[in-house]
């Protein structure tokens, strides 16, 4: 290879002949330093040498960011580690290594808990219920939204609103210990519910690589402080008597929606959870067996195996059947954006204001069923079934198994008793959708 001393000039004006796919030209100062370029006109200094018997080449780089003294010197430092027995590329590879590190390092410094938090859902979404994915959402939603339904004509941040902002190596533990006693002085339930969210979602950020390292090796979501400030959430007792079913079913019954008084009758009259009987679809009504099949994939809320069938007692299937049928939901609304009601909590709380009844949530009833049902010294275990309760005991979960029709026989029992109880005189033998006076 013949050698020439690099100038300036020879640097700028080499060029690659067209009929070439590349061209080079040596160095006679520096031992391997060439100059390679192509006929697309993009020249590099490049070092050519032999390792272990070997030809190699690397490219140093670009004439526009190397001067030619630095270009040489770079030649006579990767000489002088094959001098030394050194593989200069394993160098090259090091450093480059080094260098993503440390633009990973610095990456995860700048990610905030809201970037954070939308990789964490969408990694966790196909393991969760979409109720339970739409929850996470709500966390962190901005809030500010007009909506009539709600105090003050805009819809309030989510709780977790003012942390994502925050860059993530900012969430230590005093951060949360502060948000956990600010936002316990206004909602307690909830802030305890959000922080149990947070500390599953900074153990999952422990566990990522992009995010690990700059958060401590403790979770700082789990500390005293914050579990002393947020306290612990007491048992609810709200239930319906049974002196108070005749008034709860009057006031009930004279809602202005009949799909809304239907709805809130089944949420009795089943045990259900709200949102399970909200999802609810025709198809899921068999008339043919007399069962309901409730649905709840989300494994979070205690459903069994995301399905069961229970029995369509007969005063829920006239109900049932005197419902418009707009659309596939069986509490179906012509209005609502998902083509179906919403939980009908302001309606529950002005028809228990019209029955005199204070302090009774929608999931209350689903504990009046339960609680309700002691008066009949139902089996625990035909009760626990019906709500969708997990078996509490070895032989209930391997070696009792309740066909439909052996809980029918129960939960008809329950369906008339509570009906006997509120004074609805009813015939269970009327065509469905045909409800006639019994004297």
């Amino acid at each position: 290879m013949a050698k020439i001393a690099f100038t300036a000039g020879r640097v700028s004006g080499f060029k690659c002949p067209p009929d070439k796919k590349q061209a080079f030209m040596w160095d006679a100062t520096a031992p391997g330093l060439g100059l390679r370029t192509t006929p697309a006109g993009k020249p590099a200094y490049v070092f050519q040498s032999v390792y272990q018997g070997k030809d190699l080449r690397i490219t140093i780089g670009s004439p526009a960011s190397w001067s030619i003294p630095d270009a040489q010197a770079k030649a006579r430092e990767l000489q002088r580690l094959i001098d030394e027995g050194k593989d200069p590329r394993d160098l090259k590879r090091d450093a480059l290594a080094a260098q993503a590190e440390r633009r990973a390092a610095a990456a995860a410094k700048a990610v905030t808990v809201g970037e954070a938090w939308a990789a964490y859902l969408e990694a966790r979404r196909p393991r969760w219920g979409e109720r339970h994915y739409s929850e996470h959402l709500l966390l962190v939603k901005p809030g500010g939204v007009a909506s009539k339904r709600v105090a003050g004509g805009v819809t309030a941040p989510g709780i977790l609103h003012p942390l994502v902002g925050l860059a993530l190596r900012e969430l230590t533990a005093p951060v949360i210990e502060a948000w956990a006693a600010r936002e316990t002085q206004t909602r307690p339930a909830a802030a305890r519910l959000a922080w149990r969210c947070l500390k599953a979602f900074l153990s999952w950020c422990t566990e990522q690589p992009e995010y690990a390292p700059v958060l401590p090796s403790a979770n700082p979501a789990k500390t005293k402080k914050a579990r002393e400030s947020l306290g612990k959430a007491g048992a609810k007792q709200d239930a319906l008597l049974k002196e108070q079913l005749p008034a709860w079913f009057a006031a009930v019954t004279q809602q202005q929606n009949p799909v809304v008084a239907a709805y809130l009758q089944t949420l009795l009259l089943t045990g259900a959870r709200a949102g399970e009987v909200l999802g609810l679809r025709w198809e899921d009504v068999n008339t043919k067996w007399r069962g309901l099949t409730i649905r709840d994939k989300d494994a979070s809320r205690g459903g069994v195996d995301g399905v069961r069938v229970i029995p369509l007692t007969p005063y829920v299937w006239h109900l049932l059947q005197a419902l418009p049928r707009r659309n596939e939901w069986v509490f179906s609304s012509a209005s609502a954006k998902g083509g179906r009601i919403v939980i009908a909590r302001n309606n529950h709380h002005d028809a228990c204001a019209v029955a005199g009844i204070e302090e009774l949530t929608i999931h209350g009833l689903r504990r009046s069923f339960k609680s309700l049902t002691e008066w009949l010294e139902i089996p625990a275990g035909v009760v626990a079934q019906i709500m969708g309760h997990k078996p509490s005991a070895t032989a209930e979960k391997h070696y009792t198994v309740r066909p439909l029709d052996l809980l029918r026989v129960h939960h008809e029992r329950i369906e008339a008793w509570i009906l006997e109880q509120a004074g609805i005189p009813f015939d269970a033998k009327a065509e469905p959708g045909k409800l006639r006076a019994v004297n």
